[in-house]
């Protein structure tokens, strides 16, 4: 017996590693050589392609597809029916295989909202917020909340979600927030 649940219309290829305390849901598919950690949950309708990690206590929601080249990092959310894309000049006829596709990493904690698209290539950082139907199309500080077609970025985020106002504390959890070259830090006392 195994120390997570995989439902019964779900497909788990061989040379898979699958963490205690996963969910996976109806009608998905995680495909040989992925590591999943421990406690993610995956809805209904998701694809882990070949040699794909993902951290502990990554969500995936429905309709998502993971593909070969990306990473997640703990605590990564995926919105419904967003998108990653592995190859930035696709052709049917001309596929390039693995060696051809691009890194895509989500550092701890970001979030990509319903719909969102994340062109391959790039780098979200921790703690980021992606809005539900933006487009990213360059790397993405930390805790940096992105939005539009293509994502810009309209604001900070912190740790909890709150959106955080010029002073950079948040309203909510009392966290202080300083900027940096690569976004924001903790504030030390």
């Amino acid at each position: 017996m195994s120390d997570y649940f995989v439902h019964e219309s779900s497909y788990i290829d061989d040379d898979v590693k699958i963490g205690k305390g996963t969910k996976i849901w109806h009608f998905s598919h995680i495909q040989s050589g992925s590591e999943i950690g421990e406690n993610c949950s995956f809805g209904q309708n998701v694809n882990v392609s070949n040699h794909v990690k993902i951290g502990n206590g990554v969500k995936v929601q429905n309709n998502v597809s993971i593909y070969e080249g990306v990473e997640l990092e703990d605590y990564v959310f995926c919105g419904p029916s967003m998108v990653f894309t592995n190859d930035l000049t696709p052709r049917a006829k001309y596929p390039k295989g693995s060696a051809g596709y691009k890194k895509t990493l989500l550092k701890e904690g970001s979030t990509v909202g319903a719909n969102a698209t994340i062109v391959c290539g790039h780098t979200i950082g921790k703690w980021a917020m992606i809005a539900a139907g933006a487009v990213v199309t360059k790397n993405v500080k930390n805790h940096a909340l992105m939005a539009g077609v293509p994502a810009k970025r309209i604001g900070w985020v912190c740790e909890c979600g709150n959106v955080l106002g010029k002073d950079l504390k948040c309203e909510c959890c009392h966290r202080e927030y300083e900027e940096h070259t690569d976004g924001l830090k903790l504030k030390k006392h």
